[in-house]
């Protein structure tokens, strides 16, 4: 079967505060900021914010939804953990870093035979620093994080499942991952080839109880695949509707791409999309990317309601960041 999944495109978590969440993905992880926009369904706003790597590429795209409203519930079901891709041999400079600025980080440990580092978001979210000696991406430099030691975009996730057989089936049937390993309590998949950005790991925990559903921060919410086009996303929802996953949703319009969600058996939700109506140049310049808070049109007449409801921000100069 062709499956139409060639790796991820973006992890979706909620946050707290807006303002920690900035400064934690720019000056902490060494992201770009890439946009600045808001949650586009319901009629709540609060912000939704994306970071990413110097091309601003599928595949380094971590999006939050800074919500204090609500305090999520971890558990299983959900990601664990986001895990970004460094060079080799850069972990010691993760370490000083995060030492640095204060976060709370692990030793450096090893899974399927690659070092990592996991570190904590002021949220309670879980990320990961992992080696990958053969991830070219390119990625943001900062003051403090030069090219060498910065994050190319993500190696995969880490997902907390109380039973393995069925969250398989699901990757392997529905979305063509193969499983490729086994290290003690973790389950390893890869997709298109694997390495960097499209590895995938289940984590056994059979006792721990399942995490919330909703947006809550501390917690993430969704995990989005990419695929080629419209056509493509219609051929997956096929492949969901064949095998039995008929509460797959309809595709939608989220402005800067085209989305499909489906609640996989483990209770992790995973979204596909494609690139829409030039993405994130849509509405502002590759080099002004993040300058500045977008709306989509349908929430435009109301843009002073909503800027009066939202935290005031301070995003990075954009002079003072360097591809």
């Amino acid at each position: 079967m062709n499956y139409p999944a060639t790796g991820y495109h973006h992890i979706t978590a909620c946050a707290g505060g807006a303002q920690e969440d900035v400064d934690f993905f720019t000056s902490v992880v060494g992201q770009r900021l890439v946009k600045q926009t808001i949650l586009m369904d319901g009629s709540f706003p609060h912000y939704h914010l994306y970071y990413a790597n110097a091309k601003a590429e599928p595949g380094s795209v971590m999006t939050t939804f800074p919500y204090s409203r609500i305090q999520g519930r971890p558990g299983s079901g959900q990601i664990q953990a986001t895990a970004y891709s460094v060079s080799k041999d850069s972990l010691p400079f993760w370490q000083g870093h995060f030492k640095r600025h204060k976060i709370e980080h692990s030793p450096i440990e090893e899974r399927f035979g690659q070092k990592f580092i996991r570190f904590k978001h002021p949220a309670g979210l879980y990320f990961e620093m992992i080696e990958d000696k053969d991830d070219d991406r390119q990625p943001w430099s900062t003051d403090e994080i030069n090219q060498s030691e910065g994050v190319r975009g993500f190696h995969g996730a880490v997902l907390s499942v109380r039973d393995i057989p069925e969250q398989e089936r699901f990757l392997v049937e529905a979305l063509g991952f193969k499983k490729t390993g086994v290290d003690g309590k973790y389950h390893r998949f890869e997709i298109a080839g694997g390495g960097a950005n499209k590895t995938l790991t289940l984590l056994h925990e059979p006792d721990r109880a399942p995490g919330s559903w909703t947006f809550g921060a501390g917690t993430v919410h969704h995990l989005a695949l990419w695929v080629a086009d419209d056509e493509a996303m219609a051929a997956q929802k096929a492949i969901y509707e064949e095998i039995g996953y008929t509460d797959a949703s309809e595709i939608k319009d989220r402005y800067y791409f085209h989305s499909m969600y489906v609640r996989s058996p483990g209770g992790i939700l995973v979204e596909c999309c494609c690139n829409a109506n030039g993405g994130f140049e849509r509405d502002e310049t590759f080099d002004r990317l993040g300058s500045q808070l977008h709306l989509p049109p349908w929430f435009e007449d109301r843009r002073q309601e909503i800027l009066a409801t939202l935290e005031p921000i301070k995003a990075p100069a954009i002079a003072t960041a360097r591809a």
